[in-house]
C-alpha cells in the first residue's frame, strides 16, 4: 500500500516538474551559452549543472573560471551565491514526517531549488519526500540538457526569443504564490512586503552592494521571522 501511495505521489510530481523542466531548459540554454564563451565544453558544463542546480551561482563559477580564479575563490563564493538553501532546507525539514529516512533527507537536500522549494511548500499537509524526488526526476534532466544544449548550439537562436522563454520561469513561481496568497491575507501581505523589500534591497546605499545570497538570507530571516511574531500559525496534528 505504501510503494503504491509513494509511486502516485512521484508521479504527481513529475507532472508538477514538467513546467519547472520547461523554464529550467531556457534559463540553462543562456548559461550555457556563457559556459561556451569561456571555453567550458558540454559535457563540463552538464557536469556543472548536475552537481550545482543554480544559476546564479553556476554563472558566479562560470564567470570566475574564465577569470582565472583558484579554486578557493570559487568554493567561497558559491557558499555565499547558494547559502540561501540551507534556509529552504530546514524550512522543508519541518515539513516532512520525524521518521524520514536519511538518505531521503539527503536526497530532497541535494535538489533543492528556489522553484522545487516554492513547488514544495505550496503542497498542503505533511510532504511525501517522492513528490520532490519525482519533480527532481523531470527538472534536474531539463537543466542539465539546457546547459549542454546552449554551449552546442551557441548563439543559434536570436537574444530576444531566449529572453522571452526564461520568462516562464517567472510565472511558474508565480503560480506557486499567488494561490497561496488568496487563502490567506497574511501570506498575501507577506507577499507585497517581499516584493517591495526585495526592490528597496536593490536601492539602498551599502544593501545594494550585497551579493544575491546574503540579501536574500536577511529579507527571508527579517520578514519571515517577524510574520512569525505578528501572525503565528498553530502546527495541526495529523489525523491516524
Amino acid at each position: 500500500m505504501m510503494e503504491h501511495t509513494n509511486r502516485n505521489v512521484f508521479k504527481a510530481g513529475m507532472k508538477t516538474g514538467i513546467p519547472i523542466a520547461l523554464g529550467y531548459l531556457a534559463v540553462a540554454f543562456t548559461l550555457g551559452i556563457q559556459a561556451k564563451r569561456i571555453g567550458v565544453t558540454a559535457l563540463q558544463s552538464a557536469l556543472a549543472s548536475f552537481g550545482l542546480h543554480a544559476s546564479a551561482g553556476e554563472y558566479i563559477a562560470f564567470s570566475l573560471y574564465g577569470a582565472g580564479a583558484g579554486i578557493l575563490v570559487l568554493v567561497l563564493m558559491e557558499m555565499v551565491a547558494n547559502a540561501r538553501y540551507l534556509l529552504m532546507s530546514c524550512a522543508l525539514s519541518q515539513k516532512i514526517p520525524e521518521d524520514t529516512a536519511l538518505w531521503k533527507r539527503l536526497v530532497m537536500g541535494y535538489f533543492v531549488t528556489d522553484e522545487i522549494f516554492g513547488a514544495a511548500m505550496s503542497r498542503p499537509g505533511k510532504l511525501n519526500p517522492y513528490y520532490i524526488f519525482g519533480m527532481a526526476a523531470v527538472a534536474s534532466p531539463g537543466w542539465v540538457l539546457g546547459t549542454a544544449l546552449g554551449v552546442i548550439l551557441g548563439n543559434a537562436l536570436p537574444g530576444n526569443v531566449v529572453s522571452a522563454l526564461s520568462v516562464g520561469l517567472y510565472g511558474m513561481f508565480l503560480a506557486c504564490i499567488i494561490p497561496e496568497g488568496k487563502k490567506n491575507r497574511a501570506v498575501a501581505l507577506v507577499i507585497v512586503i517581499s516584493f517591495l523589500m526585495s526592490y528597496l534591497s536593490t536601492i539602498i546605499p551599502v544593501v545594494k552592494d550585497l551579493s544575491n545570497g546574503i540579501k536574500i538570507i536577511v529579507l527571508t530571516v527579517v520578514i519571515a521571522g517577524g510574520f512569525t511574531i505578528i501572525h503565528p500559525i498553530r502546527e495541526l496534528e495529523e489525523e491516524d
